[in-house]
């Protein structure tokens, strides 16, 4: 299983990733940032749950809570974040990309917190997703507003 999603994401550069293969590779995703600080904490499960049933209106919470546990196997295997990345990138457009680093944002701020490593994994993130600085602070912003 996980060596076919890792067969399928290399070869995502010539044909984009399917629709279940990028639900993949974004939880991957917002798990890796979750553990960027090598705290991944119950507060963070939950909450790529909420982000995943809320990002993909089919999921009810259990079948979230499916797709996050086969994403912590695929980040547990997975070395490089550009994988990733280059899939989401290539499978979703602009605007879909963006509410993915605003998703990660919410991610990185659920606790209240800014963490120094989370936060920079989400700085390295978000110019692979081929959103800029400037907008991923919008998009920071924007969840800050949120959540105050």
């Amino acid at each position: 299983m996980i060596a076919n999603f890792f067969q399928r994401l290399t070869a995502a550069k010539d044909a984009p990733l399917d629709a279940g293969d990028a639900r993949l590779a974004l939880a991957a995703l917002l798990v890796r940032v979750a553990r960027a600080n090598d705290d991944y904490a119950d507060s963070e499960v939950a909450k790529i749950d909420v982000i995943l049933a809320r990002h993909y209106p089919d999921l009810d919470a259990s079948g979230a809570a499916a797709l996050r546990l086969e994403a912590e196997e695929i980040e547990d295997s997975a070395h490089d974040t550009i994988k990733f990345t280059r899939s989401i990138k290539d499978a979703v457009d602009l605007d879909d990309r963006m509410e993915v680093v605003e998703a990660l944002w919410e991610l990185v701020l659920a606790d209240g917190e800014r963490d120094a490593e989370e936060e920079g994994a989400l700085r390295l993130i978000a110019p692979l997703l081929g959103v800029n600085d400037r907008d991923s602070a919008l998009a920071r912003q924007r969840v800050e507003a949120r959540l105050a």
